[in-house]
């Protein structure tokens, strides 16, 4: 058993370094997330120190420098000999800076943190482009916390009150209030579940468990808070069988329910996307408005280049029930 979950392990990493090569028009990542600052767009996703590609027109991308050249220093207090592989960043724009919050994490473990970089510009060739390490935000333990502390991605309600939504298997994804400079959690505390799926009782509570959901996305749209999220499991190349589910609510807390007005919390979402002839599964998407334009960015684990995970941008539509669709 021991040797399964390291030949897992060995080939989550290679496929994940993979993910890091740069293509003309086509480039292949992880967890992307993007933003745009003037004339161009920003992809960040999962690699070594934050891997970064820039783009004029959304097709031709050219790699940026890492985030960080060296991990931060605190990062092996949390997760020991730590090789600055960062996870699933999410980056947003607010108060005139840019926040990039990350996920660090031990393989398969909730031995994990999510931590904050600042910048006043994206832009590499400005003489203020400057990350600044903020350290942890929000970190789990394992034994302690029922959930995990990656897949971080930062919103704002109604009342531009800032929210952190987060989550991997476990007992499902969280969503907690921060403190107005965005750096830690506000006190006192409030935390909420926001989506979650049935789990094996028997199970360890360091075991991550077989409610395989993660990555969730809020996105303020139609007089709602859409929550997109990812089911089933990603990072296994041909036996990749993720796929993204979308519930929305009222109020940015919840309760978000799915199509047929399935709660999230017991299980519910209304799939939006999943694999087909072309691809083994796809997942772990992000959402946005550029130009009056909606946008769902994503990574889809291709057939033809044996279950590679590759960028894909797609514009978002809405149904006459205010549901996204392709």
């Amino acid at each position: 058993m021991k040797l399964h979950h390291q030949i897992q392990n060995l080939i989550f990493l290679l496929t994940l370094l993979i993910s890091c090569l740069s293509f003309a028009q086509d480039i292949t990542v992880h967890d992307p997330v993007m933003i745009k600052q003037k004339d161009t767009y920003y992809i960040y996703c999962t690699g070594q120190g934050i891997s970064v590609f820039s783009s004029k027109d959304l097709k031709n991308w050219n790699p940026e420098p890492a985030i960080f050249k060296e991990k931060p220093v605190w990062i092996d207090s949390v997760v020991p000999d730590f090789k600055n592989h960062i996870w699933a960043p999410d980056v947003s724009f607010h108060n005139n800076t840019y926040y990039l919050y990350y996920s660090v994490s031990a393989f398969a473990k909730n031995t994990s943190a999510i931590a904050l970089a600042t910048n006043t510009t994206l832009d590499p060739k400005d003489p203020a482009y400057k990350w600044v390490d903020h350290g942890i935000v929000i970190r789990s333990i394992p034994n302690r916390d029922m959930w995990n502390a990656i897949d971080p991605n930062l919103t704002f309600d109604e009342n531009n009150v800032p929210w952190l939504a987060f989550g991997s298997f476990w007992d499902g994804l969280k969503m907690v209030k921060l403190s107005p400079d965005l750096k830690s959690i506000a006190q006192p505390e409030e935390w909420h579940t926001i989506a979650r799926r049935k789990r094996t009782f028997e199970l360890a509570d360091t075991d991550p468990g077989d409610a395989a959901l993660e990555a969730p996305f809020v996105f303020r749209k139609n007089g709602y808070y859409y929550l997109f999220l990812s089911w089933d499991l990603c990072c296994r190349g041909e036996n990749s069988t993720y796929k993204v589910v979308v519930g929305r609510s009222k109020n940015i807390i919840g309760p978000y329910v799915d199509k047929d007005g399935k709660l999230l919390t017991e299980g519910g979402g209304s799939l939006l996307i999943q694999g087909d002839k072309n691809w083994y599964g796809a997942g772990h998407n992000s959402t946005y408005t550029f130009d009056g334009k909606d946008y769902i960015v994503f990574h889809a684990y291709e057939i033809k280049n044996n279950g590679r995970p590759k960028l894909v941008i797609k514009e978002l539509q809405w149904d006459a029930n205010l549901w996204p669709k392709f």
